[in-house]
């Protein structure tokens, strides 16, 4: 079951969704979009299901980009203020569970959610990264791995064997300057949108499923 959730009582504001477990394990996920689309998407909305229904609250929401604009990618500049809507967004579910938090996304979100944990580790206890956007399509030169090596959080990848923003093998270097444990989940024949309709539907429970043994063990 999920439901509309909109807090405005402080800078961001944190607009999405609250699903909520019939069993609830007592951990929650904050869970954002990437830089095309919002928390509407037919990835997140499943995904953040299928967490739903292994126990997890989960807060799928809007990053503060996209609640000033509709449509259209971060503008430079935006991405210290995602962040900080990142942060308020942990901050809020942190109130309505008793357990860890997770924070993560698709794509720019959860590579926002990556360099703020790095930078404030306290933020979350773990990241949940779906499509981690490696480098731009055709450009693997410009890696955006800088801040890795500051993970001290625990970091489930998801990846699709046929991104162009990283292959699996680019990922699998990039992911070694991690000093914290983490854990990489190919997706067979899965794009950058790990789209459902292109391969297995039942692609947002193995990522659940996946994740859940991720954060059972480490």
């Amino acid at each position: 079951m999920s439901k509309p959730f909109i807090d405005e009582s402080a800078d961001p504001a944190v607009r999405g969704y609250l699903h909520f477990p019939s069993d609830p394990n007592g951990e929650g996920v904050a869970l954002t979009h990437g830089a095309g689309s919002n928390c509407e998407t037919k990835l997140l909305i499943e995904v953040s299901g299928a967490l739903a229904s292994l126990g997890f609250t989960v807060l799928r929401f809007d990053l503060p980009f996209r609640t000033a604009r509709p449509t259209g990618p971060p503008r430079p500049g935006d991405a210290e203020r995602d962040r900080q809507g990142l942060a308020r967004a942990a901050s809020l579910l942190k109130r309505k569970i008793d357990g860890r938090l997770f924070l993560g996304g698709h794509s720019y979100g959860g590579r926002q959610a990556s360099m703020l944990v790095a930078e404030q580790p306290g933020e979350a206890d773990g990241l949940l990264l779906l499509s981690y956007p490696l480098h731009p399509p055709k450009k693997p030169k410009e890696l955006r791995t800088k801040h890795l090596a500051q993970l001290s959080r625990p970091a489930f990848f998801a990846h699709g064997t046929k991104d162009p923003f990283g292959s699996i093998g680019e990922v699998e270097k990039a992911l070694q300057l991690i000093p914290a444990h983490h854990v990489l989940f190919p997706l067979e024949g899965a794009g950058h949108d790990l789209a459902v309709r292109k391969i297995a539907t039942d692609v947002p429970k193995r990522i659940a499923e996946a994740f859940v043994a991720f954060a059972g063990t480490h």
